[in-house]
């Protein structure tokens, strides 16, 4: 999925659950929110679905309770074991984000260790990344890392610094107003 899907779904599900006539949403349309949160890196918003989720649709959706375990680790920065609670037959509604999720997890996991380390095992790189040492062999050949056989070391090669792009002083207002908006709710 589309990042600017994923908003526009998230958007339309928390709408969803706001006009709904009780209060409550059902328990797919949580389990697809709550598994948009995790992809968008939105871990509190992901907490607070969590928490006012009534314990009824937890208990008896067992989904939800998968979802929210991969949250549990995301939120712990386990990322071998999101990537383990990953490997599940998610539901047609939330099949697409959940993969998109653990692309996003993957992709991330390699750019960081492609920012952050000189040198890493392949065993290392498979474990962080979720993928098989054969994977992240191909992954490190792609991104011209440079493989030692002897050694079974990896040394990427740390990726041009991108340019980071200035906000105005408006843009920084409104960010500054809902992160204080956020904190007041």
């Amino acid at each position: 999925m589309i990042a600017g899907d994923l908003t526009a779904k998230c958007a339309e599900l928390e709408r969803q659950e706001l006009t709904s006539p009780t209060g409550e949403a059902s328990a797919q349309e949580y389990a697809q929110l709550l598994a948009i949160y995790l992809c968008q890196s939105d871990l509190c918003n992901a907490k607070f679905l969590w928490k006012r989720i009534p314990v009824a649709l937890k208990n008896s959706h067992e989904e939800l309770s998968q979802i929210w375990k991969v949250g549990q680790c995301m939120w712990k920065r386990d990322y071998p074991s999101a990537y383990t609670c990953l490997q599940v037959a998610w539901s047609d509604n939330v099949r697409p984000i959940m993969t998109t999720l653990q692309e996003e997890l993957r992709s991330r996991a390699i750019n960081l260790i492609g920012n952050a380390y000189s040198s890493i095992t392949i065993s290392d790189l498979s474990a962080i990344a979720g993928i098989s040492d054969r994977d992240a062999e191909r992954i490190s050949n792609e991104r011209g890392w440079i493989i030692d056989a002897e050694t079974e070391m990896v040394h990427p090669v740390r990726p041009p610094p991108s340019s980071q792009v200035i906000t105005s002083t408006e843009g920084q207002l409104n960010k500054l107003t809902d992160y204080v908006s956020f904190l007041e709710n």
